[in-house]
């Protein structure tokens, strides 16, 4: 395999380094957590049915922002799990465990009765099918991705004709959602994301010609979905709207890749006081995840979904979650659900690392 090693990769990575040592690296924390905390926007702002236009946009933003995320770091972390080694039969068995750690999980919380639409399973199956592409060349690599975009919208369009899917069992009838016909997720829309977490992996973050030109194609892709949006309707799953998570994920990336290189003394003081709640989030993210989706589970169980502004509702899941998972971090280190999937898939972690 043309990769490097994480040790090769060390000097492209920023000085503002985690609480939890060395051996973590910075910005895929940081991007997890900005996702997770995208996902409590997205999911509390059920308890405020009642805000203004501008505000409502925000939101929008920020739960179309999540998922996507969410897959270009699982294909970081997938690429960084390659790099340490080990028997590729080994590997991939932890990966595929992981994965199928993550899909019992979603199943479950299905159960549970909230009102988010839960993307756990979605998240297990990508890293199943993910995980043993990144074993091929990195030409090989970018030529999948492409051709995965290319086919999505035509692929998920013939999906939506397959009547025989909706009535196959569950054991086909599920995996062929959660790949194709979900309404607001599908594999197939989230691996290129996958794949673009670990090229860019394999490329090194770190400022030069290839973050500028995601810088450039960043506002150009989201400005082309919405003018489709003004011109007409855009599906989920279609190429423009593909076009809307690549311009949002590319924003995000590029702004964490030059807040967490900058150079100047006092700037990156005030990085890593920013930084501290995203990573602390990040590292704790599946624990948070089931958190402050039991939480909406039982409040949707006995109340419903609100139908006035519930201020407390929406304190209690964004501001107070954050706080839950900066309090974990610093105290206590490993999230619980995090410490349990380590144990599961054979790659057991400390539930409170040294350093």
């Amino acid at each position: 395999m043309d990769q490097y090693s994480a040790r090769t990769a060390a000097p492209s990575e920023p000085r503002l380094r985690p609480r939890t040592g060395p051996s973590r690296l910075l910005i895929p924390d940081v991007l997890r957590g900005f996702a997770i905390i995208a996902m409590l926007i997205a999911h509390a702002a059920a308890f405020l049915p009642n805000v203004p236009w501008a505000v409502s946009f925000i939101t929008a933003n920020f739960s179309d922002v999540a998922s996507p995320l969410f897959a270009l770091v699982m294909g970081m972390s997938a690429e960084l799990v390659w790099r340490r080694g080990g028997r590729v039969g080994m590997t991939l068995l932890q990966h595929t465990l992981r994965g199928l750690f993550l899909v019992v999980l979603g199943v479950w919380m299905i159960s549970w009765g909230s009102w988010v639409a839960v993307i756990l399973s979605y998240l297990g199956l990508l890293i199943i099918i993910g995980a043993p592409i990144l074993l091929a060349r990195t030409p090989i690599v970018i030529a999948l991705t492409v051709l995965i975009l290319v086919v999505s919208q035509p692929l998920v369009a013939a999906a939506r004709t397959w009547i025989w899917v909706y009535m196959a069992p569950p054991v086909i009838r599920e995996p062929m959602f959660w790949l194709f016909l979900g309404p607001q997720y599908r594999v197939v829309n989230l691996l290129p994301m996958f794949l673009i977490g670990a090229l860019l992996i394999r490329h090194g973050m770190k400022r030069d010609r290839l973050l500028w030109a995601m810088a450039a194609v960043a506002p150009l892709a989201y400005v082309s979905w919405g003018v489709g949006q003004r011109l007409g309707t855009v599906q989920s799953g279609d190429y423009l709207d593909t076009l809307k998570d690549v311009g949002l994920v590319f924003a995000v990336y590029v702004c964490v890749v030059l807040a967490a290189t900058v150079r100047r003394e006092r700037a990156e003081r005030f990085w890593a006081v920013v930084f501290v709640p995203l990573r602390a989030c990040g590292q704790v993210a599946l624990s948070l995840y089931l958190l402050h989706v039991g939480l909406i589970a039982l409040w949707n169980n006995a109340y419903g979904r609100p139908a006035e502004n519930v201020y407390a509702g929406w304190l209690v899941i964004v501001p107070g979650m954050i706080l839950v998972g900066w309090l974990w971090w610093r105290f206590i280190g490993t999230g619980p659900v995090e410490w349990v999937m380590g144990w599961l898939t054979g790659r057991p972690k400390a539930l409170r690392p040294a350093g």
